[in-house]
Parts: C-alpha cells; sequence; structure tokens
C-alpha cells in the first residue's frame, strides 16, 4: 500500500471519529491526551491542538482516563460530573502486543436525561418480544404497556408521547377520566418505562376497601396491634411498592380522614404501621385516578386541597370515547378481532346497519362497554358477521332516545344474559361446555344461571 492510499485511508477514518456523536478522548499511560475529537473539543470549549498533550485531568473535569490508563482496569458506563451536568462515560484500556499503551474514553450520553429517555424508548420497544413481556409480568404486577392502548385520536397520540416524557422522572401522575376510558392502561405504561420497572407495580382500589380496613391495607400493621392481627403482622401497599410505584386508583373515594395520612406519607416518605413504635423510610412513586370531580369536592370540604396538589403534579385527562369518534370503528376492529381469535370463531365482517349504531351511541361506559357490548355479539352470532340482530336490545333503538333509560350496569347485566342463555342453546345446555366456551369456571356458571333464573327443567335435572 502506498502513502496515497494510507493517507486516505487515515483522513476517512480521522473524519469519522471526529465526527462521531460520542466524544471520544485517547490518553498514554501517563496520562496525557495523544487524541480528543472536535465535537468533544467543542464542548468543553477548547483548541484540539491545545488539548493535545496535555494531562488529562487539566482539560477534563473530575476525569479518571488516567488511573484507568495506569490500572488496566476498565470502567464502563460511570457517572461523570462535566460543566454541571452527569454524563455517562465509558473508560477501556488499550494494549498492544499484551502491553497496556494508555485509554480510550468515550461519552455516550452526554447527561442523564439523554440517557432516561434511550431507557424509555428501549423499554417501549420491550413488549414486542412477547417472551421477555411475560417474564416481566410474571415479576412486577403492570400488565399493560403503551402497545395496549389502541388508538387513532390525536389527544390519545399526544398522551402516549407524554408518558415516554414523563416515566423517568419520579413526581406523581394523576390521570383521570370517566370510567372505562383506559386510566389503568396509562398507569401501567408509566411504571413499564421508568427505571423503577423493575420494582413492584402495587395496584390500590380506594374505593374497595371498607373505611375501617383501608390504613392497615396502605399501610401494614405490626403483630399485635389489634384483635385478629396475623402473627409477625403484615406490610402494608406502600412497603410491598417500595422502590416501584403504587397505583391509586378511585382516589376521590378515600375518607378525608385517610386523605390526612396518605398527605403525611407523601410529604415524609416514611409510613407508619398500624401499632409501630417508629416510621419506617419508603421510597415510591405515586400514579393516582379518579373519575369524580375533585375541584368541586375541595369546595364541599370531601377532599383535601394540599393533597390534590401533592398528586397532581402532571396531571393526565383521558377524553371519553364518544369525544373521540375516529377511534369508534378502529376500536370495533381491534376488539373484534381479539375477542373472536379468543373465542376460536372465524368473524370477519360488521354490518354497516350495526357500524352506523355504534357512531351514534353515546357509550357511557367508554371504551369498556364497546369491548363488552362487542363481546357479546360475537357470542351470539351464528354465522362470519355481526348484525343488528347480535346486539343488545339497549342499541337496537334510536341511542338518543335510550340515554338515560338504563344504566351500564344493566345493559351489561342484558347482555351477560343474553349470551349465557345462546351459549346454554349452542351446547345443548352442557353447563360444563358453556363453562368452558365462556372462560369461567362452573360454579360461576351456576351463580349466574341462578341469577338470571334461567333454570328449567332440563338444567334442574
Amino acid at each position: 500500500m502506498n502513502d496515497v492510499d494510507v493517507q486516505y485511508k487515515n483522513d476517512i477514518l480521522e473524519t469519522i471519529i471526529d465526527s462521531a456523536y460520542e466524544w471520544i478522548v485517547v490518553v498514554n499511560t501517563e496520562g496525557n491526551i495523544v487524541y480528543i475529537n472536535k465535537n468533544y473539543c467543542q464542548f468543553l470549549e477548547i483548541e484540539q491542538e491545545e488539548a493535545l498533550g496535555k494531562h488529562v485531568s487539566k482539560v477534563i473535569e473530575n476525569s479518571r482516563m488516567h488511573i484507568v490508563a495506569k490500572s488496566g482496569k476498565e470502567e464502563i458506563a460511570d457517572l461523570q460530573y462535566i460543566k454541571g451536568n452527569y454524563m455517562i462515560a465509558n473508560r477501556i484500556p488499550i494494549f498492544s502486543d499484551g502491553k497496556l499503551i494508555g485509554a480510550l474514553g468515550t461519552v455516550i450520553f452526554r447527561d442523564t436525561k439523554e440517557w432516561n429517555k434511550m431507557n424509555s424508548h428501549i423499554k417501549s420497544l420491550m413488549p414486542k418480544l412477547q417472551t421477555y413481556l411475560q417474564d416481566w409480568e410474571d415479576n412486577n404486577g403492570a400488565k399493560y404497556t403503551l402497545q395496549d392502548i389502541k388508538s387513532i385520536s390525536p389527544h390519545i397520540l399526544q398522551l402516549k408521547e407524554k408518558v415516554k416524557n414523563v416515566a423517568s422522572g419520579n413526581i406523581s401522575v394523576l390521570i383521570r377520566g370517566e370510567s372505562g376510558t383506559g386510566k389503568e392502561l396509562f398507569a401501567h405504561s408509566i411504571h413499564h418505562l421508568s427505571p423503577r420497572s423493575h420494582h413492584p407495580f402495587i395496584k390500590v382500589n380506594c374505593g374497595a376497601i371498607p373505611e375501617h380496613l383501608l390504613e392497615s391495607e396502605l399501610f401494614g400493621y405490626e403483630e399485635g396491634a389489634f384483635t385478629g392481627a396475623k402473627k409477625g403482622g403484615k406490610k402494608g401497599k406502600f412497603l410491598l411498592a417500595h422502590g416501584g410505584t403504587i397505583f391509586l386508583d378511585e382516589i376521590g373515594d378515600m375518607p378525608v380522614n385517610m386523605q390526612v395520612k396518605l398527605l403525611r406519607v407523601l410529604q415524609e416518605k416514611e409510613v407508619e404501621p398500624v401499632g409501630a413504635v417508629k416510621p419506617i423510610p419508603v421510597d415510591v412513586r405515586v400514579i393516582a385516578a379518579t373519575n369524580r370531580p375533585l375541584e368541586k369536592m375541595i369546595e364541599e370540604k370531601r377532599f383535601r386541597e394540599d393533597l390534590f396538589y401533592r398528586i397532581n403534579v402532571i396531571p393526565f385527562k383521558i377524553p371519553p370515547l364518544r369525544e373521540r369518534p375516529e377511534d369508534i370503528p378502529h376500536l370495533t376492529d381491534f376488539f373484534l378481532e381479539k375477542i373472536s381469535r379468543r373465542a376460536g370463531k372465524r368473524i370477519t365482517m360488521i354490518d354497516e346497519e350495526v357500524r352506523n349504531v355504534f357512531n351514534q351511541h353515546s357509550w357511557p361506559g367508554n371504551l369498556r362497554e364497546l369491548e363488552n357490548v362487542i363481546e357479546a355479539a360475537v357470542h351470539l352470532t351464528d354465522g362470519e358477521r355481526i348484525t343488528i340482530s347480535s346486539l343488545p336490545e339497549s342499541l337496537k333503538g334510536d341511542p338518543k332516545i335510550l340515554i338515560g333509560q338504563l344504566s351500564l350496569k344493566e345493559i351489561l347485566e342484558e347482555t351477560e344474559k343474553r349470551i349465557i342463555e345462546r351459549t346454554l342453546e349452542q351446547f345443548h345446555q352442557d353447563k360444563l361446555e358453556a363453562a368452558k366456551a365462556l372462560g369461567i369456571s362452573k360454579s360461576s356458571m351456576y351463580d349466574k344461571i341462578k341469577k338470571y333464573r334461567l333454570e328449567t327443567e332440563e338444567l334442574q335435572a
């Protein structure tokens, strides 16, 4: 190879290294800089020629390059404080013929925000690897990810981007929206993309736990704290979530006296189990959700204003399905494919008449109601298409007239009754086979038959 070719290749290599996204520096065993790329020099505000030959500690703040060049021990992904920011640096010893001749240093992420952003981005892709996702679900309580939030609505897509931006922090999040809009999916997604994702995700439904049990459920209790207390005591939800995330669902239903105790936990970052003599430090991120009008409740003294501002650091407002009509056909097709596959049916079409009914309906139960209606239609359809006869009675008339006549509970109960009736007919009143087809236990099938008074002489035999 002639000198021209060597110089040509050297020029190419130098251009590539100088233009590299990472900042690069090379030192000899004495710690003197023998190479530093232009990007690094621009950040350090020093000319390349001026840096060459100087001891690295005189050029780069808090450098350990000279130490690695002496020890020969690499340092990977180490935090280094440079010009007001923590940056993530690699330091790798260089050997030639088995002899240590210096060290190579690179700054991969120029500050910790870049690292957190990249970390969140990588984690957002992980759910596509189903085996890996299942392993995660088995080891923490978060089941859903951004991939599970199906929408083409610009508002929802903006919220999904917002999740990526806030996931890496520790600040509290308040998710608001009507029942069935998918608040829990957003809570799970924030945890999955956060640095806490390998720690627990603990959900607490504040409205489902009796008031007299809520304190011990949240904060735990010591042995002998009260009559009936378990031997050895019990860890509360906050301690179970230590290092991870606690999701306080329906926080608007929390009694005022418990709101005071919760506020203290959030302020002091410690919990005091019932019967304990001293508090226990706890590190949790709080995500809360509600469908209640908290501002009005504050005026009525039913929700503490100071707690509201503590949990409402980053607000998420999820619009109801009726305010994003573009999602109705999109979600209809998604639910149809998912439910048909699960039910083992081949349903490929939905009549235009059915789609018109869906587009006119107000969907008071939001996504949950839409999914339940489609599940009912799948089980009630004999052919390969969803027709108007497959829908609940409440959807067959003029939806505008029916608004307010039936509650969501009544709609769902009516739908469930019809599904069970049709399934029993399909399996010739064989309750076990019908239960298997619907994915419920035989005892649940008996309970529902009794609830809806579906017993016949044949069933009772």
